[in-house]
């Protein structure tokens, strides 16, 4: 099986998500917009991951290739192929199916509370009641058309939606590892400004292995989730 990963910037890789794929027996490959725009053949790829970073979908004068990349997505959401959007990549998601992506009134950054949204529906994603997770975003999304919302939080409202069966975009970072969080800290301290919802660079980066374990766990349940039924057909 072959895992396809779309990457903006240097320091937002797949964090703890390289390790499910290795173990699931997923060969990896990448499109590193920031080095090379070009992309895979959908039938060469069986899963999609979107990461995240500072840019804005909306950019498309300063990064020309944010056109290519969202066609690309919606492409492989219509494949029924499972599509995994964090942050930057759910936005993307959304903005591909035809939703707007706008300033947030308040930015998220740091280790705050998310709250599941409770579905019947068994093919609908189950999230927890309440978890802490790790965020840097300013914007946030309209929920695309037939997408169902997954969980909130206080501070923005929408942030995890399905599309299907096998798209899910997540607001904030399920995938980081204390390495990660150091690289996002270092190169993004700038947006530090003390806020409701921001918190500081000591606060951000003192957490246990513990806290890094539980959101790591929860995103091994969404790509177990997204990939179920996924038995393998690139080449």
């Amino acid at each position: 099986m072959f895992a396809h990963y779309l990457q903006h910037v240097p320091f937002e890789g797949l964090g703890s998500i390289e390790s499910w794929l290795r173990i699931a027996g997923y060969y990896i490959s990448n499109t590193r917009f920031f080095e090379s725009t070009e992309l895979p053949d959908i039938d060469e790829i069986d899963l999609l991951v979107v990461m995240g970073g500072p840019m804005s979908v909306n950019d498309e004068l300063q990064f020309p290739w944010l056109v290519l990349e969202k066609k690309f997505i919606l492409d492989v959401i219509k494949s029924g192929k499972p599509v995994l959007g964090i942050c930057l990549g759910a936005q993307l998601i959304a903005n591909a199916m035809g939703a707007k992506v706008y300033p947030n009134p308040f930015k998220e950054i740091g280790w705050l509370p998310v709250q599941g949204v409770m579905s019947d529906n068994a093919s609908i994603f189950r999230f927890p009641p309440s978890l802490d997770v790790f965020h840097w975003h300013g914007e946030t999304f309209d929920l695309p058309k037939g997408a169902t919302l997954i969980a909130r939080s206080e501070g923005c409202e929408n942030q995890v939606f399905q599309i299907g069966s096998a798209a899910i975009g997540l607001q904030f970072h399920l995938e980081t590892t204390p390495e990660s969080a150091r690289n996002i800290v270092f190169n993004c301290r700038n947006e530090l400004i003390p806020s409701k919802y921001v918190q500081m660079e000591e606060d951000i980066l003192s957490v246990t292995s513990v806290r890094y374990n539980i959101i790591n766990h929860q995103m091994d349940n969404i790509l177990s989730f997204l990939c179920r039924n996924n038995t393998g057909t690139g080449k």
